[in-house]
């Protein structure tokens, strides 16, 4: 019979940061030691759960010292499920966790020695924001996935879905329990923004605060907007009566079509890969009133994309990105030639590890 493994090791230790993602970061050991569901300034008893070299992971076993910013989490989910991060935080410290991770990403992989934040934009609901949220259905149960794990929870209710996309995910589960166990498995989209095959904003009130904040960073002098990587308009269309000509680029064939039947008169839209198409549509308007919006997937903008724009050097660019880590990437190589301006995080998700930032550029 094999020895059994010797039990994993329990460690207590103060917390001193939250990394992206969400997690606690602490040191025991020698060790940084990331652990979910803690605030800076607590001290914790922790189960090693994964150790490598220079790091290890742990599960929570007990709050040993609790910060003030610790609140009870209203969702009965809460630490199994894998969507939200920071529930039992009071919400003025998650802008505040989250402002200071755009910051030190920004500074430690973009190498930048100055970043010039302005103040987090909150969202004006902290709960029954969303207003699209993924399930899954397997085995008779509808929800999302175990925190780390690839397994469902059964979910009745979301609390930072709207109330129309929980109805309508009461009614998914009324509808697949009434089919039978095992019927229509995979993946369902819940929307109360109809059955759009493009991206949308995911929080309303957000998405117009950030619309706002784009205006206000465009220079009076710009006539030209070029919105690359432009979905369905969001900022094209929101944008345009300010400028003499806008220019949208997007691939999704389905969202050109829509942003142009509705386009006016100031508005054209390209189809295309903008890593392809960005090129010639900034070699054919004039660089010192053009303005550019880059709101790349969480990929980040191809290298290709930033040749294009350090070629012909549009007067200004805000970057719209919704992951700080290739932000930073692009942000290294932009600001060889452009200065840093401001850099404003935005909370699209709260209660999530999520964060929006839109960082403004100029020649």
């Amino acid at each position: 019979m094999p020895p059994s493994s010797p039990p994993a090791p329990i460690l207590q230790f103060p917390i001193h940061d939250i990394a992206f993602g969400g997690k606690g970061v602490g040191r025991a050991e020698g060790l940084a030691i990331f652990v979910p569901f803690v605030i800076p300034g607590e001290q914790v008893t922790a189960r090693l759960t994964k150790k490598k070299k220079k790091f290890a992971e742990a599960s929570l076993i007990s709050i040993d010292q609790p910060s003030a910013d610790r609140v009870q989490p209203p969702c009965p989910y809460f630490g199994a499920c894998g969507g939200c991060a920071y529930q039992h935080i009071q919400y003025a410290r998650q802008l505040e966790i989250k402002s200071t991770q755009v910051e030190q990403t920004l500074r430690r992989l973009g190498r930048l020695a100055h970043v010039p934040m302005r103040p987090a934009i909150a969202s004006p609901r902290e709960y029954g924001y969303r207003n699209r949220i993924r399930v899954h259905a397997e085995d008779g149960l509808v929800g999302f996935y175990r925190l780390d794990q690839h397994e469902i929870i059964d979910i009745a209710e979301c609390p930072i879905a709207a109330p129309a996309v929980n109805q309508q995910l009461t009614a998914l589960r009324r509808d697949l329990k009434r089919e039978g166990e095992g019927a229509s498995e995979g993946d369902y989209i819940l929307s109360s923004q109809g059955k759009g095959e493009y991206f949308v904003q995911t929080n309303d009130a957000v998405a117009v605060a950030l619309l706002d904040l784009v205006g206000s960073l465009v220079p009076p002098s710009a006539k030209t907007l070029v919105d690359a990587y432009s979905g369905a308009g969001f900022f094209a269309r929101g944008l345009a009566s300010g400028f003499t000509h806008v220019i949208g680029i997007e691939e999704n064939e389905r969202a050109v079509g829509y942003a142009r039947r509705i386009a006016g008169p100031n508005e054209s839209y390209v189809a295309g890969d903008v890593s392809i198409r960005l090129g010639e549509v900034l070699g054919s308007v004039s660089g010192p009133d053009t303005c550019l919006i880059l709101d790349p997937p969480a990929a980040g903008a191809a290298s290709r994309v930033l040749e294009y724009i350090l070629g012909a050097t549009p007067a200004d660019i805000i970057y719209v990105s919704c992951n700080p880590s290739t932000l930073a990437r692009d942000l290294e190589v932009l600001c060889r030639t452009y200065k840093l301006q401001s850099v404003t995080p935005l909370d699209m998700f709260p209660q999530t590890a999520e964060i929006e930032v839109a960082a403004h550029l100029s020649l």
